[in-house]
Order: C-alpha cells, then structure tokens, then sequence
C-alpha cells in the first residue's frame, strides 16, 4: 500500500475560514470606543490634556513675533520704557502658560498610565471570559500557543497604542493644524512653501508606512504561529525524543523563527528609515524656508496674508521656527503611525477571539436542590440535600419538576464534526438508572464521540438525546455538565496542592469529602505517601506524578462531584493491573446506583456491564450483555478471545 509522506510536526493548513486578519479604522474606533466606555471621565481629561498642551506648544510663535517686533521699535525708537510694556507682559504670560501646560503634562501622564493598564487588565478579562464561552470546535481547530499569542503580544501592542502612539498623534496633529494656521495668519507665500516642502514628506510617508503596515501585521501573524509551535514542541518533548524528531523539529522551529525574522526585520526596516529621511527632508526644508524669507525681505514683496502685516524680520524668525515645528511633528506623526499599525494589528487578533461565535446554549431547564415534602412532593430548597431536580418552567408560566435520576436515551443519532460528513449513524442507546453501558471498538469508531454528545461539547446532526425524559436541548449546558461526571483519557491536573485538585470536582466539598472520594478511588494510600501528603504542591499538570497517579486523582475528583451519571472514558488505560484491581473495587462502589458510560479496551473491566455496545465506523453492530455477546460469536466474541486485537 502506498503510503503518504508524514507532514514535519506543526505543518498544519490555517482552519477553513480562518483569514489573516484585516486592519480598518473600524479596529481604531472601537479601541476607542472600549476606552470612552471603560473611562467616561478620564479618557476625555486626558483629549484635553493633549489638546491643551498641543495648543500652548504653538503660542511661542506668536508671542515670538510680539516681542521681536518690540525689539524692533526699542531699536528704532531708543525707547525702552515703551517696548518693555510689549516685551514683559508677552514674556510673563508665555512663562504661565507653560507652567500650567507642564501641570497638564503631568496630568496627562499618570492617567494614561491609569487607563492603560486598566485598559489592558480589563481587555484581559474580556479575553478570557470570551473564551470560556467558545465551543470546543475553536480549541481543537487552533493551535494553544496561538491562542496564548492573543494574551501576551497581541495585548502588549495596545499598550504601546494607548500609553504612546494615539496621544502623541493626537498632539502631533493638532500642533500641525495650529501651526499652519499661524502661518497662514502672517503669511500665505511663506507658508506655500512649507506646504510644498510638507507634501514631499508625506508622499515619502505613506510610501514608507504602506511597506511596513502589511509587515507589522505578517509580524503579529509570524509570531503567534512561532508560539504555537513552541508550545506544541513542549507539550510533546517526549515524543520526540522517543522517535529521535530533534532535528526535524529544529528544522521546523527555524523555518517558522525565519519567517518570523523576515517580517520583522521588513517592517522595522522600513520604520527605521523613515525618520531619518523626514527629518533631514525637515532640515532642508528650514534652509529653504530661510531661503525664501531672505529673498522676500530683500526683493521688499508684498505680503499677502490674514493679519495684513508686510514682510519683516519679525514674521520671518518665528516662521524659521514654526517650520521646524511643523517638520518635527510631520516626522513624529509619521514615525507614531508604525506603532499604530502594530497595535491596530494585534487589536484586530484580540477582536478576532472576541467576535467568535460563543457556544450557543438556549437551553432553559436547570437543575436545582430539592426535598420531598410530606405528601410527596419535590420542592426547591436552597441548601443541597443530596437531592437534585429539573425545574423545568413552560410557556404558560408555570413550573413542574422532575427528579434527576439518570435516564439517558440516545434516539437515531446522526452527528458529524463537519457539515455533510457523519462519523455517527444512527445510533440508540437506552439507558435505565443504575444501568452501566460499555464501549468498545476500534480507535476512531465513535465511542468518545457518543459521549461528547452527551456532555453536550457537539450538538447533533439528526435525532434526539433525552436526559430524564426532557430534550438536552432544553437543558442549560452548564447544568447539564453538572450531573455528569467524566474522567477522561487524558488527564488534566492544576497547579496547586492534591486537595485542591480533587475538590476540582465540588469547590462545595469539605476536606473529610475529598479524603473519601480518593480513599474511593484508591488513591488515598499514595497521596499520603507524598511529601505533604494532600497539601503536596502540583505543577506543570502534575509532572511530579505517575500517569497511573495522576488518573487515580481524576477519578477521586470526579466522585467527589457525587453525580448521577458518570462518564469514564479509557479511566484505567493508565493504571497497571495490580492497581487496577485495587480501583476497580472503588470504582463498583462508585457506580453503584449511577448510570454509567464506560469506555474500554481493557474488555475484563467491562464485563459486568448491564449492556455492552460494539460499535465499527460510528454505527452499533452489536449490543448485549457480555454472555449473550458470546453466545452471538461475532465481533466482541473475537475480540475478548483474541481472535482479533481491538485495533
């Protein structure tokens, strides 16, 4: 048979759909909304800030022009007493509004670094509380470091947004505006010419910028693929090693660090250089300026302008320096535009994550602690009583409740994780309180997937799923998950001590409950073997652990949760056959009573099962309990007698 060539780790198509984000000023306008919405007050003390620094940033040039006017007429005059009337009041007034202009400066400062790392904060939280609420389809079609990526950088890009590039625009901009119109005011040839010197700037500008834009944002791209790609290595070091990948994966990681540094050095590459070239366009255009204001002087041309005033050195030296001023801030403003494009660029990744579609739950039957009353009755209580109701309110207003017990149905279930293309047909499952229900199949037959439905993690494609009589659907998710328990193939253990692992399952439960559930699922024996027995640290999903250990912890955090139908996917594939032995006595008692959902290739631990499902390509070719399946001599037949091996 031939056989495809294995893709090097990491080398995985972008999710259909999945488009490089698009930079607009849509993205600008709602970092600014999010801004005016978190800070209604600050953030509009902070625009005037700005706008009255800026301001009083451009009133030297006509104060200049007073006072060297006075120096003229002191000159031609000889009379002091007159010109120090114009000089000292122009020269105190400037020297105020400098001090207040510092204290708006000031102002200025601290509250951006409030609202920028509020900003940041609260954008945190929004990310992440999106996330919690996306489906599992988003997680398994994007990588984790990627998604990592949208938390670290992509975040950290706004900072340099808020606390720097949009104020200092701002200021440049309105510095601009308030220069050329001074200059217009004393002279309208002279300020042609820095116009003309100005265009040449911006042309060079936006040549420059439109380069670096599309960089930056190959740059936020580059690196969330460099992230998730160095997570992924982490996660499968082991792998690795065991199929001696090292130097595969290094090829892999310099492929994509290449590209990374490819981008990053166009981008900055072009945004280097363009402040050098506006800043010596800058000083030409003062030579020119100067230039041209000689030959006006000399020439004696007439001045066409707003104030009226003809050409004299007075309007002259401000002029040299208004166009320095101008030029500088043509040359900041261009040179902030980078940063712009660098935070515009991570914004829309964050918005990205914000604006997929959450999972979608209009599910309206929650489950709530109830008690029998004296005739029999369930009622709503507010304390748990180890009795669990449905309250299920209906269109004519009223309420009915129904205990839970565990009845779950699968009716002609058809599901497929893409559109048109089942992996599950037609399957029914009846499942009676108390009953246990086993699994068992090749890889990739559909057992897991059965159990997702459940859960509710996929909705599916045709059919009915009934939890007590009452469509999942009308069931709200998080109460639904919440009378189940499930231990997965894979574990997942969190930093922090054993007790606070097993307690995962009801934050509710007391230290003497959790101690139980783990001497139920025997596991009380190694956790106080641990150096700090349950107060033992955990970290790195508990590296400092066996597999086998790890499992054991799951299971104690899942009967802790105490539910009435529990899930157990492979829940002993990592426990040896000694400890196995131990467990499965605890698990017994643990699935007394409950309807259970057991998946297992282990047969000898499923062979009490109320009902046995054999499944091959997401349909059921078998059920049974494990005599009658014998009796069949079919598929299971086979398979516990090794005719075949499960896979």
């Amino acid at each position: 048979m031939h056989k495809q060539p294995m893709k090097a780790p990491g080398k995985f198509p972008p999710p259909p759909g999945k488009e490089r984000p698009k930079l607009n000023m849509f993205t600008l306008k709602r970092v600014l909304g999010m801004l005016k919405e978190f800070y209604p007050v600050l953030f509009p003390i902070i625009i005037f800030c700005i706008l009255f620094s800026s301001v009083t940033a451009t009133l030297p040039a006509i104060f200049q022009q007073q006072v060297i006017a006075g120096i003229q007429e002191w000159y031609l005059t000889g009379d002091w007493q007159q010109a120090s009337g114009i000089i000292v009041p122009k020269v105190m007034i400037l020297a105020v509004l400098y001090i207040i202009s510092l204290i708006a400066v000031l102002v200025q400062t601290q509250l951006t670094a409030i609202i920028t790392q509020g900003f940041l904060n609260r954008t945190r939280k929004t990310l992440f509380d999106r996330m919690q609420n996306l489906p599992l389809k988003y997680f398994d079609t994007n990588k984790h470091g990627d998604i990592m990526s949208h938390f670290t950088n992509d975040v950290d890009t706004l900072r340099m947004l808020i606390s720097q590039a949009l104020p200092t625009i701002i200021q440049s901009m309105v510095v601009i505006i308030c220069v050329l119109g001074i200059m217009i005011f004393y002279s309208i040839p002279m300020t042609l010419v820095v116009i003309c010197g100005v265009a040449i700037m911006l042309f060079v500008s936006a040549k420059v910028t439109s380069g670096s834009a599309k960089y930056f944002i190959r740059q936020q791209v580059s690196m969330g693929k460099t992230e998730g790609y160095i997570q992924e290595m982490m996660n499968g070091q082991k792998v690795i090693k065991v199929f001696c990948h090292e130097e595969k994966a290094s090829e892999e990681f310099d492929r994509l660090n290449e590209e990374l540094c490819n981008d990053s050095f166009r981008a900055n590459s072009f945004a280097n250089c363009l402040g050098p070239i506006i800043q010596n366009i800058g000083n030409i255009m003062y030579v020119i300026v100067a230039t041209a204001g000689g030959i006006f002087l000399l020439s004696d041309l007439p001045n066409v302008s707003l104030s009226g005033m003809a050409f004299e050195l007075s309007i002259v030296v401000p002029f040299l320096n208004m166009t320095k001023q101008f030029t500088g801030n043509v040359n900041t403003f261009s040179q902030q535009i980078n940063h712009v494009v660098m935070g515009l660029a991570g914004a829309a990744r964050v918005f990205e994550v914000m604006d997929a579609k959450p999972e979608e739950d209009q599910g309206y039957v929650t489950l709530v602690n109830a008690k029998f009353d004296e005739a029999g009755n369930i009622q709503e209580v507010p304390e748990h009583t180890g009795i669990w109701a449905w309250k299920h309110p209906h269109s004519d207003g009223t309420l009915t409740y129904r205990r839970l017990e565990g009845d779950v149905v699968l009716d002609q279930v058809d599901f497929g994780y893409e559109e048109g293309h089942h992996v599950l047909h037609d399957i029914s499952v009846f499942a009676k309180p108390g009953q246990k229900i086993a699994f068992v199949g090749s890889t990739g037959a559909g057992k897991t997937t059965i159990t997702n439905l459940i859960n509710r993690f996929y909705d599916i494609a045709d059919g009915k799923i009934r939890y007590d009589g009452i469509n999942i659907n009308k069931i709200k998710k998080s109460d639904l998950r919440r009378s189940l328990g499930i231990v997965l193939q894979e574990t997942n253990l969190f930093t922090g001590t054993v007790m606070d692992n097993i307690r995962y399952g009801n934050l509710d439960a007391t230290d003497d409950e959790c101690i139980q559930a783990a001497v139920l699922a025997g596991a009380d024996d190694f956790i106080r073997r641990l150096p700090l027995g349950y107060e033992t640290i955990l970290s790195n999903n508990g590296s400092n652990l066996s597999q086998g250990q790890r499992q054991l912890i799951a299971i104690a955090r899942a009967a802790v949760a105490d539910p009435p139908v529990m899930i157990l996917d492979e829940a002993t594939s990592s426990i040896d056959t000694r400890t196995e032995a131990i467990v499965q006595k605890g698990m017994d008692k643990l699935m007394e009573g409950r309807t259970v959902f057991v998946i297992a290739h282990r047969l000898s631990t499923i062979k009490n099962s109320d009902v046995i499902m054999v499944l091959e390509k997401g349909r059921i070719i078998e059920r049974g309990n494990h005599q009658e399946l014998l009796a069949q001599k079919g598929t299971y037949y086979q398979l516990y007698t090794g005719a075949f091996e499960l896979e």
